[in-house]
This record gives C-alpha cells, sequence and structure tokens, in this order.
C-alpha cells in the first residue's frame, strides 16, 4: 500500500486490511496496519513506524514533529505529541 501520495483525497484513510505502508516515492516500509487506528482527521493515523528509521524528524511547530520518508526523504505530514489513542503516545 503506497503512502502519501496526497492527490485528490486520501485512499486509505478508512482502510483496514493487514498489510504495511510504503513511501509513494522509494517502497521503503513506513507503517503496518497493526499500528493503524481511526481518528477523525481526513489521513490514516498510526502510532509508530515499522522500523527506528522508517521517518526522519525534525521540529515544526510545538507539539508536532515534520516527518519525512527515512529512506529518499519523501514528506510524509506530521507526528502529532501525544495525540495518539493512549496516554502519551503520539499519532502520525
Amino acid at each position: 500500500m503506497s503512502f502519501c501520495s496526497f492527490f485528490g483525497g486520501e485512499v486509505f484513510k478508512d482502510h483496514f486490511e493487514p498489510g504495511v505502508y510504503v513511501c509513494a516515492r522509494c517502497g521503503y516500509e513506513l507503517f503496518s496496519s497493526r499500528a493503524k487506528y481511526e481518528h477523525s482527521s481526513p489521513w490514516p493515523a498510526f502510532t509508530e513506524t515499522i522500523h527506528e528509521d522508517s521517518v526522519a524528524k525534525r521540529k515544526d511547530r510545538p507539539g508536532a514533529l515534520k516527518v519525512s520518508c527515512g529512506k529518499c526523504g519523501n514528506g510524509l505530514g506530521h507526528e502529532f505529541l501525544n495525540d495518539g489513542p493512549k496516554r502519551g503516545q503520539s499519532r502520525f
């Protein structure tokens, strides 16, 4: 499943089949469907990445980090700190 090709709406927001979400540019593994959960945002929401180096992070604003593919640098959006489904979890 290719992730972050945000042209004309996100097709994977309500997709909960087992699988792996990969970078749309290079195919690197980003998120597992096991880490996906329902959220009110218009994009898919995940609690964690597959690999420690799946994403690169840089501070964007208080409570949010800008994330990109850890392999090719493709922009993926944000990690929202302490906004996950459980206390202390982040939302990607």
